[in-house]
């Protein structure tokens, strides 16, 4: 894949997760908007594949998100390869830990914390350590609508996403006087090997499952898609968004704010709400 002229010429990245889903879908968008992308994932196979479609602007590291040295490893081989880091996205996560809060095992959601929280901050971490040195960058990662909204995700996967967006404000009025701006994205149901995860029994497509989403986290007739997340990297990565750092944007089609009292057309009559903190289940490696 040929990359052209666009918000992210010249510009070098890291995305963690980038092997499938929002993360594959974010490093297609940033190279087609001219940017070098470091695809660092523990998924090996779907990486390389990743890196094969998009050309020489993609290079893979293997990354296991729950250790520090391979998210160091990306973002020097960032630095190795280009001379600079100018946008890390912290991407990838898990659904995790499942199960009713007096039954969930601790190390289940340990580990859940580690994969989706602990990830972000050795991200942001090391993400700045190259970035003060030159006053200059652009730190993402992925929350969720369940740090804002109960019932959503299992217990570990809502306190993860929550801490995201605190930690992002955190670190966003530490890194201000550096120049790095620092936002997270808190998308609705998206469509990827994640959200199939949550009910792994059912046997839905893409468009069958998204379908059945266009009703309460979809808008003009459509579900949200991993390129709608995508769009909405490229623009917070890009110098079109210069003044916005911590910030947490939602991309759900307005089910926050419109739907989340009445909740009858995705999951059923009200009193069948989805309830993810009840169910049942164990961690799964699904990415995001």
């Amino acid at each position: 894949m040929a990359a052209t002229a666009g918000r992210l010429q010249g510009l070098v990245s890291v995305i963690t997760g980038a092997a499938s889903g929002i993360g594959r879908s974010t490093a297609k968008k940033f190279v087609e908007n001219g940017a070098k992308v470091i695809v660092a994932d523990r998924q090996v196979e779907l990486g390389e594949a990743v890196v094969k479609e998009l050309g020489s602007a993609a290079s893979f590291v293997k990354c296991d998100v729950t250790k520090e040295d391979d998210i160091a490893a990306a973002v020097d081989a960032a630095v190795k390869q280009h001379g600079k880091l100018d946008i890390m996205y912290n991407n990838a996560g898990i659904v995790g830990e499942r199960g009713p809060i007096d039954q969930a095992k601790v190390e289940d959601f340990d580990f859940t914390l580690n994969v989706n929280l602990r990830s972000v901050f050795l991200g942001m971490k090391h993400a700045a350590r190259v970035m003060k040195e030159r006053k200059t960058g652009c730190i993402l990662s992925t929350a969720s609508v369940a740090a804002i909204a109960g019932g959503i995700g299992p217990h570990g996967y809502a306190a993860s996403k929550a801490a995201i967006v605190g930690l992002t404000r955190n670190a966003a009025a530490e890194l201000q006087a550096h120049s790095i701006r620092v936002n997270c994205i808190l998308p609705g149901g998206v469509v990827t090997p994640l959200i199939h995860s949550l009910n792994p029994d059912v046997k839905l497509t893409d468009e069958q499952l998204g379908q059945g989403m266009v009703g309460t986290m979809g808008f003009g007739g459509r579900y949200i898609t991993p390129d709608d997340i995508g769009n909405l990297a490229v623009f917070l990565a890009s110098p079109d968004s210069f003044f916005i750092t911590g910030q947490g944007i939602t991309v759900d089609g307005g089910f926050i704010d419109l739907y989340k009292d009445s909740l009858d057309l995705w999951f059923g009559s009200k009193q069948e709400v989805l309830r993810e903190a009840g169910k049942t289940g164990h961690p799964t490696g699904d990415e995001k």
